[in-house]
């Protein structure tokens, strides 16, 4: 008989159960149909790559209760247009959300620290972005590609960034090495 993975282009919606503590790393990637999945309040953190290329995901909502969000981990979700990332995550990993290319809307809590190199790098549906004053380091190529973005909030708080942007930005004072 064959794994549930030898029919993952056929999945479209996923339920896990609650009790489930933990999305493991690359869980879910390459199911190319999955368009909505819902994540317990039981889950503390997902995996890298744990969405990696689900490109017709369109609706996800990670509960307070996560913690940690891989790299990678929603990477090359084209259909995702919205995301909140829970005041309980402290970093958003590398590329994490990299070339999700319908991704218009994100909502980053005062809760992270740091943004890794080319998180939302090829989000090319991105025009405005506030970064909180939580954050002190935004890492190289944090924002590349992100050819709509016209409307960027670095606080002063940022004393490190190697973030590259396609639009006219202002470096805060605060800003000790690019």
């Amino acid at each position: 008989s064959s794994l549930w993975w030898d029919y993952r282009d056929e999945i479209e919606t996923v339920v896990i159960e609650n009790g489930v503590t933990n999305i493991k790393s690359h869980a879910f990637s390459n199911c190319i149909s999955l368009s909505e999945i819902t994540i317990p309040s039981s889950v503390t953190s997902i995996g890298d790559s744990a969405f990696f290329s689900c490109i017709s995901l369109s609706k996800v909502i990670i509960p307070d209760s996560v913690t940690s969000i891989g790299e990678w981990a929603f990477c090359e979700c084209g259909s995702l247009s919205e995301i909140t990332i829970p005041d309980s995550v402290t970093s958003i990993g590398a590329c994490t959300f990299s070339d999700c290319i319908s991704l218009s809307k994100v909502t980053i809590p005062d809760s992270v620290t740091s943004i890794a190199g080319s998180a939302f790098s090829g989000c090319i549906s991105l025009s405005k972005i506030t970064i909180p004053d939580s954050v002190t380091s935004i890492g190289k190529n944090a924002f590349s590609g992100c050819s709509s973005l016209t409307e960027i909030t670095i606080p002063d708080s940022v004393t490190n960034t190697g973030a590259i942007f396609d639009s006219e930005i202002t470096i805060p004072d605060g800003v000790t090495s690019i």
